[in-house]
């Protein structure tokens, strides 16, 4: 029995081929259908997310002949356009198995150490069993790989700790107002880092949301996808009084905010706290402002060092994932390859490949 995984990931492919080779969910059945009547596979599993498009299968043939076969049938089929070439990787036996515990784990994805992949994984497999598409083999590889990620999860720290700018800033709101609900929030300057870190912030519970931009019809657009209120450049200043965190991302040569204008604005607002958040570079906030009661000021680098230390955080943790995941993935040996550990029958080393990529 030989387990053999082909896919493509962020890592090989550009956005531009993994939108061709992605399957919408529909897709996902009637394809392992064509696959498995067509006797490549006898079981088969399809991930397909925005970041990889992989398929985990096995067989009775030997890895190196049935990767070929799976090749072209990924590039016949009707759902694809165009051809893979070396955008597509190659895996078998326990270098698959290994593979697919790692995407499990999140050591696989652009985030390291996230847990969105692990649901979508689940799904997949899900949507396959419920398709009469897996058996022995790939019931009980699944199984492990979603056994092994919750055990990487509580016995390391790969999962610990935001790495996006985002996501830190709103770590910090939360640990200065004890909570988002009550909370309302200001972006001055309609940037792409300032859309995502109200996005988050609105996603934890943030009240209400203003926009504020030189181009009153682009933040008009991101009030409105945001399902907040826009307001004029020059008048932002007259909501000062209820907003509680401020995202200020323009392209202002000099300082948006000061601390003579800051402290005037702060004598108009009830005393609690207030967060801002500078993304621009250059900086739109006088760091002066710090110096302000209540004030608390984040910018670019700071939240950028505190993602980076969580970031270090998760890499010294993944020889403790690998560890786990190697000694699991051994364990399905005899699953595999019954003759694996005879002479002459060793499973191939971790890292290696079944046959290199087409081109």
């Amino acid at each position: 029995m030989s387990l053999v995984v082909i896919g493509l990931n962020h890592r090989s492919a550009p956005v531009d081929v993994r939108e061709r080779f992605a399957y919408a969910e529909a897709l996902i059945c009637p394809t392992l259908a064509r696959l498995r009547s067509a006797g490549l596979v006898e079981e088969a599993v399809l991930l397909s997310t925005c970041n990889r498009v992989e398929l985990y299968a096995s067989a009775s043939g030997e890895a190196a002949k049935v990767v070929p076969a799976l090749v072209d049938f990924l590039n016949a089929d009707r759902n694809c356009r165009g051809s893979l070439g070396t955008e597509l990787y190659e895996r078998a036996d326990l270098v698959g198995v290994e593979h697919l515990f790692k995407v499990a784990c999140g050591l696989d994805s652009l985030v390291l150490g996230e847990t969105e992949i692990l649901g979508q994984l689940k799904k997949a497999y899900e949507l396959a069993l419920a398709g009469g598409h897996t058996g022995r083999c790939l019931n009980k590889v699944f199984q492990n790989a979603f056994s092994v990620a919750k055990k990487v999860r509580s016995e390391t720290s790969i999962q610990r700790g935001n790495t996006s700018v985002a996501s830190v800033a709103v770590d910090l709101a939360e640990k200065i107002f004890d909570g988002l609900q009550e909370r309302d929030v200001m972006v001055i300057g309609a940037g792409d880092t300032s859309e995502k870190t109200a996005r988050a912030l609105l996603s934890r519970g943030a009240r209400s949301l203003f926009v504020s931009n030189r181009s009153f019809d682009r933040a008009a657009e991101l009030a409105a996808e945001l399902g907040g209120r826009a307001i004029h450049f020059d008048e932002w200043e007259r909501e000062f009084a209820r907003i509680d965190i401020i995202i200020s991302s323009t392209s202002a040569p000099h300082y948006v905010v000061d601390r003579p204008r800051l402290a005037a604005l702060l004598q108009r607002r009830p005393t609690r706290p207030l967060l801002l958040i500078d993304i621009a570079v250059p900086r739109d906030i006088d760091p002066e402002v710090r110096d302000l009661d209540g004030v608390y000021l984040a910018n670019v680098d700071d939240l950028q060092s505190i993602a980076d230390e969580h970031l270090r955080t998760r890499r010294v943790e993944i020889v403790r994932c690998e560890t786990i995941i190697r000694d699991r993935a051994r364990g399905l040996q005899s699953l595999l390859n019954p003759g694996a550990a005879a002479p002459g029958r060793a499973f191939p080393a971790a890292g290696s490949e079944v046959v290199p990529s087409r081109s």
